[in-house]
């Protein structure tokens, strides 16, 4: 985490070529084929910071609120032609990476790991618990499926409530 002006330019490009190059590349090789069968399913797992910036996070933030406009570009190319686009946005998941951000955070803080959650981490939350990856699937299962084929362009807050403020 780095002030914009102290964020090394290298990483930087690195974040943004992983989280908004890399999709795009992706979309771009399977939408032709989706349109000739008429029907495609993209579903970006975005985060929470695609619809909400945090102070040290500009690479992330950007590069998340890039995502969002490219899938919803998508949804408006690819609707008349069977295809939908949408954005997953969780807040923190419980992954081994979040896992060493708690443990980070504790000692920064100097409080015990099972606080920072509640009083770091998701304090603009009104459900104070990580999203588990399993409620991530669920709702990308979803989006993926036939029922959801009148969903394009949107985006789901996984968020406890934190962009509902």
């Amino acid at each position: 985490m780095s002030a914009v002006e102290d964020f090394d330019p290298a990483r930087w490009r690195f974040i943004v070529d992983l989280m908004l190059v890399a999709p795009f590349q992706l979309a771009r090789a399977v939408l032709p084929g989706m349109y000739d069968r008429a029907w495609g399913r993209i579903v970006n797992i975005s985060s929470v910071h695609g619809l909400r910036a945090s102070p040290y996070k500009s690479a992330y933030v950007s590069a998340k609120h890039g995502l969002e406009g490219l899938s919803k570009t998508i949804a408006l190319e690819g609707g008349g032609r069977g295809v939908t686009s949408n954005c997953v946005n969780p807040s923190y998941v419980r992954t081994p990476l979040v896992e060493r951000q708690i443990a980070d955070q504790a000692k920064v803080h100097g409080i015990p790991e099972d606080r920072v959650v509640e009083e770091v981490m998701l304090t603009e939350a009104a459900v104070k618990r990580l999203v588990e990856p399993a409620e991530v699937a669920d709702l990308v299962l979803w989006l993926t499926g036939d029922t959801a084929a009148m969903v394009n362009g949107a985006s789901f807050a996984m968020d406890g409530g934190w962009t509902a403020k």
